[in-house]
């Protein structure tokens, strides 16, 4: 298991649905910290995947915070939805929404931690005036929409820009990473700053699932402690 600075947060986007309780119970048993549920509404991003109520189905199955990562048009129609399913993290897009502190002010009113994404083509200053409120930031690293994809390269200086600030502003967001995170650049990514490190394909496409998850937190915990 990772330490308690670093966070592993399984994608269920790269799930077996049919089989889903039981790959919970792998990746619970593994050491994982968070379960991460990416959704879309086939007009933010050109995907459709699930809404609160399988949200609503994973909680009832699970005891770990689910991370609920909004690529949705008007999330403030859906926040409190979510919430109300289980939710214990909610993330919406700097892109596209015009409101993005009041968005970040009706997660947290519900005692629900809320995270601000940027997506590969987004610089940091969009954000810089908010990262006062948030618990966390999510960096995409890879264009929104599927799974599967290769890590864009240029997203680390965004890592390196928030420690950065974090140090300067003396806020302790933490620093989230979506996509294309795997075993060849797990360990980078913890030694840049990351900290929770969010993994679908990787994980679930793996023949031993528990021992995937000890091997990221090898090299995270290695990444960590360099």
């Amino acid at each position: 298991m990772c330490s308690s600075e670093k966070f592993i947060a399984p994608s269920l986007l790269s799930a077996d649905f049919l089989h889903l309780e039981n790959e919970i119970k792998l990746i619970e048993e593994g050491g994982c910290h968070l379960i991460h549920c990416d959704i879309m509404d086939g007009k933010f991003v050109p995907n459709l995947t699930f809404g609160p109520m399988i949200v609503k189905a994973v909680r009832k199955i699970t005891n770990l915070p689910i991370d609920v990562h909004l690529m949705i048009k008007n999330p403030e129609n859906f926040i409190d939805e979510f919430i109300d399913a289980g939710a214990s993290y909610i993330s919406v897009h700097i892109e596209g929404n015009d409101h993005c502190d009041r968005l970040i002010n009706q997660i947290k009113n519900k005692n629900v931690k809320a995270g601000i994404v940027i997506n590969p083509s987004t610089p940091v200053l969009m954000i810089k005036e908010l990262i006062n409120i948030v618990d966390f930031v999510l960096i995409m690293s890879v264009n929104p929409g599927f799974g599967g994809q290769s890590f864009i390269d240029y997203t680390k200086s965004k890592i390196t820009e928030l420690v950065e600030l974090r140090k300067l502003i003396r806020n302790q967001f933490k620093i989230e990473i979506d996509g294309g995170v795997n075993l060849d650049n797990v360990e980078e990514l913890s030694r840049l700053g990351v900290d929770i490190f969010v993994a679908g394909s990787a994980i679930f496409n793996a023949e031993d699932i528990k021992r995937r998850i000890n091997e990221f937190s090898e090299l995270i915990f290695r990444g960590y402690n360099e």
